[in-house]
C-alpha cells in the first residue's frame, strides 16, 4: 500500500492529509493517544465506510460514540450542531478528547464546526468520502453551518489534526458526486497546476471516473494546491482568496436553489462566469474561455444556467461572505495559474458576462 502524505500549516499547527488505498489503519495515529472518548460523525450513507474505523479506533484503546448526522446540506444546520454539543456534553467529553467527521463536505464542515466550538477547540479528524471532500471542504481549517441568510456564515477556522483520504470511498459514490467534486479539481488547475487541466483534457472519460488512470494524481495534486494557498494564508487574509474562483456567482446559486443544488455544479457555472468577466475586463482571450467550457463540459459539468435566474442572483451575490460591505470581490484570471481580484465591476459587466453563460 502506498500511501502519500501532503503538510498543510505551519510548524505550530501543522497537520498531514494521508491519501491513498485502503488506508484505515492510519485513523488511530491521527486521532492520537490521549483522546479517551472520540466521537464518530458520519451518515446514513456512509455507515459501511465508517465501520471498520470505528472499529480501528476501539481497537486502538478509544471509546467511541457514533452519531448519526443528516445527509448533505442538512446536516450543516444550528439545530443539529446543538444536538451534537448536548451528546458530547452527555458523554463527558473533555479538551483532550477528538472529534471524527466521516462524509462528504457537509458532514465535515459540521464536524469541524462541532470541534472548534466545543470547550473553544478540540482535536479534529475528517475523514472526507467524496472528490469534492478530499480536495477541497476538509482541506483548509475552514468550518460553518448555514442560515437562512446564506451559505457557510455561522463559522470558525479550527485546522483538523489530520485528513484521511480514502480512494477506495470514491467508487462507493453515485457517479453525479463524483462528477460534481471534479469542479474543484478543475479550479485548481485553472488557478495554479495547469498540469491537472492537461490531465483532464488528455483523458476525460478516466478522469472522470474514480477508478480512472488519473484520479490519484488529480487527487493529489488539487490537495497540494490547495495546501500550499492554506499554509500561507491560514485565515483567508489574503493569497487563500484565489481558492473562491467561480465561488461567487457558485454559492449564489446554490441559495437560490435552496442548497438542492450540487456545490460542485454551481462551481462548474461560476468558473466560467469568471472566466467571461476576465475576457470582458481585457484579462484573457476567448480561447481560454473556450477551453473552461471545453474542460468542464467533457467531465459532465454544466456551464449554464437560465437567464431568468440573474436578478435573484445577483441579489444573493451581495450577501455572500467574499463581498467586502457594498463592494462585489471576484477571482479572475490574468492568464491560466495566474489569478487576480476584480473588486466593483460595473452592472453591465456582471450582466453581459451572465449573459454568456445563461441559456
Amino acid at each position: 500500500m502506498t500511501v502519500s502524505r501532503i503538510a498543510v500549516g505551519g510548524s505550530s499547527d501543522r497537520y498531514e492529509v494521508v491519501i491513498g488505498n485502503g488506508v484505515s489503519a492510519e485513523l488511530p495515529h491521527l486521532v492520537g493517544s490521549s483522546a479517551e472518548r472520540v466521537a464518530v460523525l458520519y451518515t446514513g450513507n456512509t455507515w459501511l465506510i465508517a465501520r471498520p474505523l470505528v472499529e480501528a479506533l476501539e481497537a486502538a484503546g478509544h471509546t467511541v460514540h457514533s452519531m448519526l448526522v443528516p445527509d448533505g446540506e442538512a446536516a450543516k444546520d444550528a439545530t443539529v450542531a446543538a444536538q451534537l454539543w448536548g451528546k458530547l456534553g452527555r458523554a463527558g467529553f473533555t479538551r483532550s478528547d477528538a472529534v471524527v467527521g466521516i462524509g462528504g463536505g457537509a458532514v465535515t464542515d459540521l464536524a469541524g464546526f462541532v470541534a472548534a466550538t466545543w470547550l473553544r477547540g478540540v482535536r479534529c479528524v475528517l475523514v472526507p468520502t467524496t472528490m469534492l471532500g478530499m480536495v477541497d471542504a476538509a482541506v483548509g481549517g475552514k468550518t460553518g453551518i448555514n442560515t437562512d441568510e446564506g451559505k457557510n456564515l455561522v463559522g470558525a477556522f479550527h485546522p483538523p489534526a489530520g485528513v484521511l483520504c480514502d480512494l477506495d470511498a470514491l467508487s462507493t459514490l453515485p457517479a453525479d458526486d463524483h462528477i460534481a467534486g471534479l469542479a474543484e479539481v478543475v479550479k485548481a488547475g485553472f488557478i495554479a497546476d495547469t498540469a491537472i487541466v492537461d490531465l483532464v483534457e488528455s483523458d476525460p472519460r478516466e478522469a472522470s471516473r474514480p477508478e480512472g488512470r488519473h484520479t490519484r494524481e488529480l487527487v493529489e495534486r488539487a490537495v497540494a494546491v490547495k495546501a500550499e494557498v492554506v499554509s500561507a494564508d491560514l485565515r483567508e487574509s489574503g493569497r487563500r482568496e484565489m481558492l473562491n474562483y467561480g465561488h461567487t456567482l457558485g454559492h449564489a446559486i446554490e441559495r437560490v436553489e435552496g442548497y438542492t443544488f450540487r456545490h460542485g455544479y454551481a462551481v462548474s457555472v461560476g468558473m466560467l462566469f469568471a472566466a467571461e468577466l476576465s475576457r470582458l475586463d481585457g484579462r484573457i482571450g476567448a480561447e481560454v474561455v473556450h477551453r473552461h467550457r471545453d474542460v468542464l463540459s467533457s467531465v459532465g459539468l454544466p456551464v449554464s444556467y437560465p437567464e431568468a435566474a440573474w436578478p435573484r442572483l445577483n441579489e444573493a451575490m451581495r450577501v455572500d461572505k467574499k463581498a467586502r460591505g457594498a463592494t462585489l470581490r471576484f477571482v479572475v484570471l490574468d492568464a491560466p495559474g495566474r489569478p487576480a481580484l476584480l473588486a466593483s465591476p460595473s452592472e453591465d459587466l456582471l450582466t453581459a458576462a451572465y449573459r454568456a453563460v445563461s441559456v
